[in-house]
């Protein structure tokens, strides 16, 4: 008997399924109709919820948004032991004819109803990601925080699609801009004409909203703080450019002066032709890091009491911001950045 299987990775160069019947389809985000089909995928996930959201689906969820390669391909009933080895080397996740998504040892994850979903099934994660979250959630610890445990890993190395060198430099100048702006409207209001001046690359690589306030003559309270504390994720493209040599704990606000004079001395186009990121695994590092603070201030929040270990909660917020920006979270654009937790 064969079974047919389409198989959900979320690494951009998976290892093929040599032990399917005939060569399989393959697809990846080159195709323009593979994000339209895993945005229908998710609809029918969607779908199986009947009571509320839980922790797996919301995981599947994420996962198929993830996803960078499709395949479909035809199994025989002597190869399912081969199709969970390659199902977790290739971080995949399995739709089968019965409906059901099913993880790399078949186990099913969603359904609508039948099969039923089982309670030992569980979601692929790579390697590098579950040791990072690993080896995060033990800093947290000597440091006198308790991370809690079902948060899942971030991005593996492998499934990264970084934003290029230059876009990056080009942002965290866009950042300065409109901080440079927001700090001046406390005193003598300056211009876009002369922010354009010092941080001219900056203005021109303005998010729509971004443009907007910093044209206002009169934003309105709300933009003025927003934008006010993007020296704080500014400061952080700084350091992923390796325009600074440390990220400190966020605990205490930057030195906004300094973070507008660095941008300053590289707003010119030869600087920014010469942009290059930290290594992927830093970055990445970074994000898990901050991704844990992230749900510990807010639980503090909810909980009304002051965020653990001194964590400054919109330091906090806009270095998760930016770092998901440049880990392209969801693939969206600057001003519609999520940082769930």
């Amino acid at each position: 008997m064969t079974l047919l299987i389409n198989a959900y990775s979320t690494l951009a160069a998976p290892p093929a399924p040599e032990f399917a019947r005939a060569p399989a389809n393959r697809r990846d985000r080159s195709d323009p109709e593979l994000v339209p089909h895993l945005q229908g995928f998710v609809g029918y996930v969607l779908g199986t919820v009947e009571q509320g959201m839980d922790a797996r689906t919301f995981a599947v969820i994420r996962h198929l948004q993830r996803v960078q390669t499709h395949y479909s391909f035809e199994v025989e009933d002597d190869a399912f032991d081969a199709l969970t080895a390659w199902g977790q080397a290739a971080n995949a996740i399995c739709f089968l004819p019965d409906g059901s998504v099913r993880d790399a040892a078949g186990n099913v994850l969603v359904s609508r109803g039948e099969p039923p979903v089982e309670a030992d099934a569980a979601l692929p994660y790579p390697a590098d990601a579950r040791e990072r979250k690993a080896r995060s959630e033990r800093a947290l610890r000597a440091l006198g925080a308790q991370p809690p445990a079902h948060l899942p890993p971030v991005l593996g190395e492998g499934e990264v699609r970084l934003r290029g060198s230059e876009e990056s430099m080009r942002r965290m100048l866009a950042l300065c801009a409109v901080a440079v702006r927001a700090e001046s409207l406390h005193s003598q209001p300056l211009s876009t004409q002369e922010i354009a001046a010092k941080l001219g690359p900056g203005v021109a690589a303005l998010s729509p909203a971004e443009r907007d306030f910093i044209d206002a003559q009169a934003p309105d309270e709300e933009a003025w703080a927003d934008q006010g504390w993007r020296y704080e994720s500014a400061a952080l493209l700084q350091w992923a450019l390796g325009l600074r040599e440390a990220l400190p704990e966020p605990t205490a606000t930057c030195d906004a002066a300094d973070v507008a004079r660095v941008a300053i001395a590289e707003a010119d186009e030869a600087r920014i032709a010469q942009a290059r990121l930290r290594p992927t695994a830093e970055l990445l590092d970074a994000l898990d890091a901050i991704y844990r603070r992230h749900w510990l201030v807010r639980q503090a929040r909810l909980d009304e009491r002051e965020p653990p270990i001194g964590l400054h909660p919109s330091v906090v917020y806009e270095r998760h911001y930016a770092l998901n920006w440049l880990l392209r979270f969801d693939e969206q654009d600057w001003d519609e950045v999520g940082t769930p937790t």
